[in-house]
């Protein structure tokens, strides 16, 4: 199986109890609040016209005018991207979310896991993901474009750039096929939409295979409430800011040093990760660990004050 974040499932099995905190993932635990849906939305298959105000919605949101598809979160992309193309040598700036290396290896893909950017170029597929989970490195802008020229295609992940709209380079994607989340900032995971942006000839392939209906009603409604929602957006970056360096301080006093993160993780170095985990994990608070690192535990934002204030408890 694949490792990944908010297995929830397995630590209530493993630990007991029903008051979990799940700080496992990157999504964000004050979500923006669920707008009343209508009835259409659960009744009615998707019109072009609702779809098409929902891409209108993304591009205002995200500050682009690139041609753009909205799927059932981002990675729905990133599972059908290794088929936009035929097979070849891909390369993966690793560590990072290991559904992309694994995607492509599932679709006949040579993937190479590489550690600096320059060592992606020649691939005939190419994936940074930035700001990167989970250790938060980040790319300047210029960078990327200037890696594109240097390899087939060039896959840029932001789905935590959301807070860092800066860091992106989807105001003017040229060759490079963006992705962006709805769950993570929005804090509304269970509505599986993200979208991807780029070339038009990519965006009407990937369309093509995602199908009529990629998104459901009730998404396509909450996604435009949210995604026009400019003050949510700038509060919600202005919380989050000033909450990551409330985290970190916690975390300095409980002795560990940080590694790396965004405004919706953070990653730290401690002496033994899976003994912090289990520490933590005994306060029913989850955390993620790393197959590749006996040092490296990454801690999601806490939500609620009490939320916290737990937090707090179990790291002193």
């Amino acid at each position: 199986m694949r490792d990944h974040g908010g297995n929830i499932d397995w630590a209530k099995a493993h630990y007991g109890g029903d008051d979990w905190i799940d700080l496992s993932t990157g999504i964000n635990r004050v979500p923006y609040p669920v707008p009343a849906l209508s009835p259409e939305a659960w009744t009615m298959l998707p019109t072009g016209e609702a779809k098409a105000r929902l891409m209108c919605a993304a591009q205002a949101a995200f500050g682009t005018q690139a041609p753009g598809v909205a799927l059932a979160g981002a990675q729905a992309a990133i599972q059908l991207i290794p088929h936009l193309m035929p097979p070849g040598q891909a390369r993966v700036l690793a560590p990072t979310y290991n559904e992309h290396a694994a995607s492509l290896r599932a679709a006949g893909w040579s993937v190479t896991e590489v550690s600096a950017l320059e060592d992606l170029a020649g691939a005939d597929l190419a994936v940074v993901v930035n700001p990167n989970n989970p250790d938060g490195r980040r790319h300047a802008p210029e960078a990327l474009r200037a890696l594109a020229q240097q390899v087939g295609q060039l896959i840029v992940d932001e789905s935590f750039a959301d807070p860092t709209p800066a860091l992106s380079v989807i105001a003017d994607p040229g060759p490079i096929l963006v992705l962006r989340s709805f769950g993570k900032f929005w804090g509304l995971a269970g509505v599986r939409l993200g979208f991807a942006f780029g070339a038009e000839d990519l965006v009407a392939r990937l369309s093509d295979m995602a199908g009529p209906w990629p998104v459901s009603g009730a998404a396509i409604e909450i996604g435009c409430a949210a995604l026009a929602d400019a003050d949510w957006r700038r509060d919600t970056i202005a919380r989050l800011e000033a909450e990551v360096i409330r985290i970190d301080a916690m975390a300095e006093q409980a002795g560990w040093s940080l590694v790396g993160g965004c405004a919706l993780f953070r990653t730290y170095a401690t002496p033994d990760a899976r003994s912090a985990q289990d520490q933590l994990a005994r306060q029913q608070i989850w955390s993620r660990i790393f197959p590749y690192s006996d040092r490296w535990i990454r801690l999601g934002l806490p939500g609620a004050p009490a939320e916290w204030e737990r937090l707090q408890a179990a790291l002193t």
